[in-house]
């Protein structure tokens, strides 16, 4: 696949059923709300979704990416960066200069973000979970 055959863009009411169905780490009911807020971003090949960004607002204030997910046959090829520059322009547009996601410290993501630009800024350990969840963010600049 070549990075220009994609397309980034905020979810609609077209993509709700693809993400009932694979977005397992919210409940389904939610995800409309989160298409009418423009809180979930897809990206897609000739119409098809393989991959999408969610997110909502820590603190209420502040842009935390909860979820970014890509078909692992679609992995390597700087999607996920890409979608993650759509969505960090769109917070900037918006009016935000600092943005949030966070990764377990066993997962790989963390070295993702941290090429992205992200810092450590503190962490959470939940009974539930077997691992430290790493909370990181990013100043945005101008030049985005």
């Amino acid at each position: 696949m070549e990075k220009n055959n994609f397309i980034i863009e905020y979810s609609d009411i077209n993509c709700l059923d693809f993400l009932k169905t694979y977005d397992r780490h919210m409940k389904s009911d939610m995800i409309p709300i989160k298409i009418q807020n423009k809180e979930v971003i897809v990206v897609k090949e000739m119409g098809k979704i393989f991959g999408w960004l969610r997110f909502g607002y820590f603190w209420d204030n502040i842009p935390f990416m909860n979820m970014l997910f890509i078909f692992e046959e679609y992995r390597m090829n700087g999607i996920g960066k890409a979608m993650v520059d759509f969505w960090e322009k769109e917070m900037y547009k918006k009016g935000f200069d600092l943005v949030l996601t966070s990764t377990l410290s066993n997962e790989h993501a963390q070295h993702f973000y941290r090429k992205l630009g992200y810092k450590d800024s503190g962490c959470l350990l939940l009974d539930s979970e077997p691992s430290l969840e790493i909370i990181l963010s990013k100043k945005l600049e101008k030049n985005l």
